[in-house]
């Protein structure tokens, strides 16, 4: 299990998605697991976060569907905050933490993220909402990569500042190394499809 890190505009969401389609592995995003499950639609639709407890929960599920059919898994922004991050410590039985094989984090200037993030031109991208954005992903990055390293998590930064494919081939190289002798299953032919359909799917969740 690979966790991706990022804010918003860095190009988590598809990368990850490019990543797990590249080794046949199951990409997780929280806001798809959400919309999914067709609980909380006017809660995503008010812009507002789903309790914790219940993200977790509904994870939790989605993770041992994966494990049941032996996957590997991107984790696309999960866990999001530190108190997600605690519940699983707190769970005795969680083979959460022994299962990820490391941590992702996509390192983009700020001045290159309002760039990106004006050129996509989301309704939802205000100035005051993108800085919100940016303060808590810093304030919950700040928190969770620690409490991921002491339970023993290598945790890479990537320069996310490039093509996308300069970009893919620095995360592909990290992932070869996180998770050895793992052979590409899928090559560049669709690359379109999958970053359309990642950001429509994850743009739901406050990124």
């Amino acid at each position: 299990m690979i966790i991706f890190f990022g804010p918003a505009g860095s190009g988590k969401s598809t990368q990850g998605r490019i990543i797990a389609d590249k080794f046949g592995w199951r990409w997780l995003s929280v806001g798809q697991v959400l919309r999914d499950a067709g609980e909380f639609d006017e809660i995503l639709k008010r812009g507002d976060l789903v309790d914790d407890e219940t993200v977790v929960r509904l994870m939790d599920k989605q993770l041992e569907f994966a494990e049941a059919e032996g996957m590997e898994v991107v984790l696309d922004g999960y866990p999001r905050d530190t108190k997600q991050t605690e519940i699983m410590l707190a769970d005795e039985n969680s083979k959460f933490f022994s299962n990820i094989k490391g941590a992702i984090v996509l390192d983009v200037p700020v001045d290159e993220l309002w760039a990106r993030i004006k050129e996509r031109g989301r309704s939802d991208d205000t100035e005051e909402v993108v800085k919100k954005r940016f303060a808590i992903f810093e304030q919950n990055i700040c928190s969770i990569l620690p409490l991921l390293e002491e339970k023993g998590v290598k945790v890479e930064k990537v320069d996310g500042v490039g093509s996308f494919d300069e970009v893919t081939e620095r995360i592909t190289k990290v992932v070869q190394k996180m998770i050895p002798d793992s052979p590409e299953v899928w090559k560049d032919d669709e690359i379109d499809s999958i970053e359309n359909d990642a950001i429509e799917r994850e743009k739901s969740y406050g990124e």
